[in-house]
């Protein structure tokens, strides 16, 4: 696929009989994968797409029913899939606000201008979240906007950091 898409989650098994699949979800909350259909499933080289029929959230899980699943044999057909979504599904962020997936090859600078790499990921850890930086070595900083993260320029591909350039 030579398309740019956003991983939003994992078909993660199945529910029941009728064809339902749990689905692991990256967005927050968990259900708004939901309103992203169409879906584009991916395992290795194969995609599909496919349109939410009906979903809910069940536990810490989301339940989903796709269109021309329709017991469960179809739906273990699916399981491991990557769950991807074009870029224009996503509303637009709010100010102060960014998806990850922007933040994704942004140049890292400290606020002294010394360059420290490119993002490479971010980690979702429960107290806060971290950026990955990757250039001479790699670096785990916290994404703790005014405190770590002083800006933000996505038109100009730069994050500004208030971190020690030694650790």
């Amino acid at each position: 696929m030579a398309e740019e898409f956003i991983s939003v989650g994992l078909v993660s098994g199945i529910f029941g009989v009728r064809g339902w699949i749990k689905v692991y979800s990256y967005t927050d909350p968990r259900e708004n994968i939901l309103a992203y259909s169409p879906w584009t499933l991916r395992k290795g080289k194969d995609s599909k797409t496919v349109k939410v029929i009906d979903g809910r959230r069940h536990g810490k899980t989301v339940l989903a029913y796709l269109e021309n699943i329709n017991d469960r044999d179809d739906a273990a057909t699916l399981s491991g899939w990557e769950i991807l979504i074009r870029p224009e599904q996503l509303p637009k962020a709010k100010k102060g606000e960014y998806y990850w997936s922007d933040l994704i090859g942004l140049q890292v600078n400290t606020v002294d201008g010394v360059e420290l790499g490119v993002v490479k990921q971010m980690l979702e850890t429960g107290a806060n979240d971290v950026v990955v930086v990757m250039g001479e070595r790699e670096r785990l900083i916290p994404f703790l906007q005014e405190q770590t993260i002083l800006s933000i320029d996505l038109p100009a591909g730069v994050m500004i950091v208030d971190w020690d350039a030694e650790f």
